[in-house]
């Protein structure tokens, strides 16, 4: 059965990014507008971001993870290692971020390459999360085909056992990534998608290039 959307229309006409005033580096402009995502009420999850990865298979791959940490070094997400991503990211570093925020009319892509960050800084991050949590990472050998979602309460119930009266150690399979990014592309929404869309590349001696492209 074939589903028509040809009628599904919006006019983005919350805002515009002018050229003018532009801050040198994209990160003073990612703070902000982070931040705008932040103070919306709309939206639940601002450091929901989609992760694209490709690997041996030449497949683009795509899924939504969360940004847990970011500052001029770059970008931090945590993930099993032996994931479907951590594999692909073993094969090929290189990887893209996108922010879609439409209660803003606004979306960042971040092209980068991606790194494990250290043991000690996953350590520490994971020792924050909720036990729950702590457990899943333990029970889930993610991206690997089980038997049924019983399989992994059953796994949890024994991992609860094991763990009962002490602390939970991070698995050495699970950890963060680093993403350093060398190029931005801001995204304003504007009427009849007349779209703003601003662009930093990344020079070889460190500066960013700045250039507005056409929708």
């Amino acid at each position: 059965m074939q589903k028509d959307l040809k009628h599904y229309r919006k006019s983005y006409e919350k805002n515009q990014l002018a050229q003018d005033n532009l801050p040198s580096d994209p990160l003073v402009l990612f703070t902000s507008w982070f931040k705008d995502a932040e103070d919306n009420p709309e939206i639940g999850e601002p450091n929901a971001m989609s992760l694209a990865t490709v690997g041996s298979d030449m497949f683009p791959k795509s899924r939504v993870v969360l940004l847990k940490s970011f500052s001029p070094e770059g970008f931090t997400f945590y993930t099993n290692y032996n994931s479907e991503k951590g594999k692909d990211l073993a094969e090929n570093p290189k990887l893209c971020l996108n922010f879609f925020w439409p209660a803003l009319e606004r979306q960042i892509i971040i092209r980068g390459t991606a790194s494990k960050t250290s043991e000690k800084d996953s350590d520490e991050y994971f020792k924050v999360r909720p036990r729950g949590s702590r457990l899943g990472a333990w029970a889930s050998q993610q991206s690997q085909e089980i038997p049924s979602h019983q399989y992994l309460i059953d796994e949890i119930s024994k991992l609860e056992d094991k763990f009962e009266n002490g602390d939970i150690p991070r698995p050495g399979h699970w950890g963060g990534y680093l993403v350093e990014p060398l190029h931005f592309e801001f995204w304003q929404g504007r009427r009849n998608r007349l779209h703003d869309r601003i662009q930093y590349e990344k020079a070889i001696n460190g500066d960013w290039k700045i250039k507005r492209v056409a929708p």
